[in-house]
């Protein structure tokens, strides 16, 4: 299998250290959605990240699908099986989607959108709505497990490290510190530094 897409995503960053932690075999090809747009194109037209290209040549979109079907191949989940400890989990994989998604809005705004066309009011309520998913996230962080990485834990770590790599000044450690001391925490861990944030 392939996992295509920079590392510098979240969405790609998360599939990649959850299949290393699983023993799923992939290899990564980092292609990027602007700088290759072409030959990603030759592999998914939406031009999508990640990507996940199978054995016979089809290919899955979204990250959390590619974790179901991982949980699959590896016959094992990230994902606590108990009903209170998976919503749990779920309580915290939710904002900590929902920040990088609110992230990559004030991204792409600021750097595709011409600035006279750029609508602060819309910007100020995506800032807001990132500020109230990492509040929610830095809530569920105390839970978190180097010894017993589960999928909140992996993503909760990559997430609060996208947001500082694109958006520190609208951020602070201060204001998220369980999410941030988690993050470096896990950061530190063999598995997150084989697929680096870059």
């Amino acid at each position: 299998m392939q996992l295509i897409g920079m590392l510098d995503s979240p969405f790609v960053r998360r599939v990649a250290i959850s299949f290393d932690l699983q023993d799923i075999p992939f290899e990564h090809k980092a292609l990027s959605v602007f700088r290759n747009f072409d030959e990603f194109a030759a592999i998914n037209p939406t031009v999508k990240a990640p990507t996940l290209v199978l054995d016979d040549g089809s290919f899955l979109m979204d990250s959390t699908l590619m974790l179901e079907y991982g949980d699959a191949l590896a016959g094992r989940s990230l994902l606590p099986a108990a009903p209170a400890a998976r919503a749990q989990a779920l309580r915290a994989i939710g904002p900590a989607l929902a920040a990088c998604e609110k992230t990559a809005q004030i991204v792409y705004e600021h750097t595709l959108r011409p600035q006279e066309k750029q609508h602060q009011p819309w910007l100020d309520r995506v800032q807001g709505q990132l500020h109230a998913a990492l509040k929610l996230l830095d809530a569920e962080s105390d839970d978190f497990d180097v010894a017993a990485l589960d999928q909140a834990a992996v993503t909760a770590a990559v997430t609060w490290s996208f947001v500082q790599l694109m958006v520190p000044q609208l951020v602070s450690s201060a204001d998220f510190p369980r999410l941030a001391a988690w993050t470096a925490r896990a950061e530190a861990l063999p598995v997150f530094r084989r697929y680096p944030l870059a």
